[in-house]
């Protein structure tokens, strides 16, 4: 399970350094991807895989499964993972999710988030004003 908030930056060769706790659960090799409210979304392959398996049952039919695939899987890339823990994220992705310099490395369970240091203030910011709404919806759930 990957959980926790780091704060790194990209180099001059353009590579991001992981959490030590994370590379010893990635190994050498991880799938990054875009993810939501713009920010990458990066999965050990195991979990990759059980992502790809849900996809591949959504109905081709709809326009909202077919785009949020797309989303996923056509921007998605094999990484792999240095001796000092760095990954080298393609400009695609840099550019989707506004990656300057300054990035926060977050653990959301089964994926690691990378974001942008000012985008991911901006959304934690918002998000932490919502929190008694959000609960709220949430407890329907059960959460």
């Amino acid at each position: 399970m990957f959980i926790g908030e780091y704060s790194y930056s990209i180099d001059e060769k353009k590579r991001l350094a992981l959490p030590p706790k994370f590379r010893q659960i990635l190994g050498r090799k991880a799938i990054i991807t875009r993810g939501l409210d713009q920010c990458l979304f990066l999965y050990q392959s195991k979990d990759w895989e059980v992502l790809i398996g849900k996809l591949a049952k959504l109905p081709l039919s709809q326009a909202d499964a077919r785009g949020f695939a797309r989303l996923m899987l056509a921007g998605a890339m094999e990484v792999n993972i240095d001796n000092l823990g760095r990954i080298l994220i393609p400009d695609y992705l840099k550019e989707y999710a506004f990656l300057k310099k300054k990035i926060v490395v977050a653990g959301v369970l089964n994926r690691i988030e990378i974001w942008d240091d000012k985008k991911w203030d901006d959304y934690k910011k918002k998000t932490e004003a919502a929190v008694g709404d959000i609960a709220e919806r949430l407890k329907e759930l059960g959460v």
